[in-house]
């Protein structure tokens, strides 16, 4: 814990002597939907850490990796997963003064990878083509009414996306029609180079789990190398598309072994390790945040009811009241003016 305040210390100074020129960022963080409304005081945390983005991620379900139907907008869910609800959040959260990228998503029955979405017959393919077109246009329609300054096309679609490429292209062309702001997609951090359409969106998307160091607490030296290969990748595809690159997902569990496989969510790793949380993320910012490619990012996941959540034995994403919400807090407060 000596450790993680003396980073924190040294992090305050050098943020105090770099404000006056660190380039301005989309310091977001992804607000994860609830069953009920919000209200200001669930926005105070928000305000507090220097975000000035939100993500408001509502759902739509399938039943399986080969089912077409995406259920979405019903009474059965919960209230932040639907229009209404994405709304709400939304116009409490402009209040604020917090900008808003609108990122709506499929959750597959038991948590399966949306990735593999995949039909095994054509009837099928158009049938997946016109639920998912019903969805998405539905949050167009949405951000084009809230003014939000960034629509997410699809989040970690790879074979939808592999196998049926026109169908994505007219899709994009469609949602423009209705809505005027800003595009992007998050692909998954193992498949935005195969990804065919950054060039009709504004934002090259990454959902951002690279890894970085096999070390149960990997030092911050450790992560900065362990990133050379992956952002060199990244900023000759940023270079390639002259676009920047937006990481729609980012983030760290506080557990051993953060930096080796960071995408994962299993329960079964349990060890608590904040001080490799923090170290990964700081590396993380160290690597991406002063480039002028990069757009910024929305950091994996932040929870309404604060003061309940997170904590120092929790050993899930949420930075929240952990030593790593400081460092974000730091970060985010030199360049949040995007």
């Amino acid at each position: 814990m000596k450790r993680i305040v003396g980073i924190i210390l040294f992090l305050l100074l050098v943020g105090c002597a770099a404000s006056s020129y660190r380039p301005a960022k989309i310091n977001g963080v992804s607000f994860v939907a609830a069953p009920h409304k919000i209200d200001s005081t669930h926005l105070e945390p928000v305000v507090k850490v220097n975000a000035n983005y939100a993500a408001i991620m509502p759902f739509g379900f399938i039943r399986s990796l080969d089912n077409p139907n995406i259920i979405h907008n019903t009474d059965r869910q919960w209230f932040g997963e639907t229009k209404v609800g994405a709304q709400q959040y939304i116009l409490e959260l402009q209040k604020k003064g917090i900008k808003v990228m609108i990122k709506p998503q499929i959750w597959v029955w038991r948590g399966e990878f949306t990735g593999n979405i995949m039909m095994t017959n054509e009837d099928d393919w158009q049938i997946l083509e016109k639920s998912y077109s019903s969805f998405i246009l539905d949050y167009a329609d949405l951000a084009q009414t809230v003014n939000a300054e960034i629509l997410c096309v699809g989040t970690e679609l790879e074979l939808f996306i592999k196998y049926r490429p026109k169908y994505w292209s007219s899709l994009i062309d469609e949602i423009r029609s209705v809505y005027t702001g800003k595009l992007t997609y998050a692909a998954n951090w193992d498949e935005y180079r195969r990804t065919p359409f950054w060039d009709q969106l504004d934002f090259i998307g990454i959902d951002a789990y690279f890894p970085v160091s096999d070390n149960k607490t990997p030092s911050i030296e450790d992560c900065l190398l362990g990133w050379q290969k992956h952002k060199s990748e990244i900023m000759a595809l940023a270079k390639y598309h002259k676009k920047k690159v937006l990481f729609t997902e980012y983030g760290y569990r506080s557990v051993d072994f953060a930096g080796k496989q960071p995408w994962v969510a299993d329960r079964k790793m349990d060890n608590v390790n904040l001080q490799a949380q923090v170290n990964t993320m700081q590396a993380l910012y160290e690597t991406f945040w002063e480039e002028d490619w990069f757009a910024g990012g929305f950091i994996w996941k932040w929870y309404i009811e604060h003061e309940k959540v997170g904590g120092e034995a929790n050993f899930m994403f949420t930075p929240q009241n952990k030593p790593v919400e400081e460092v974000i807090k730091i970060q985010y407060g030199q360049s949040n003016n995007y």
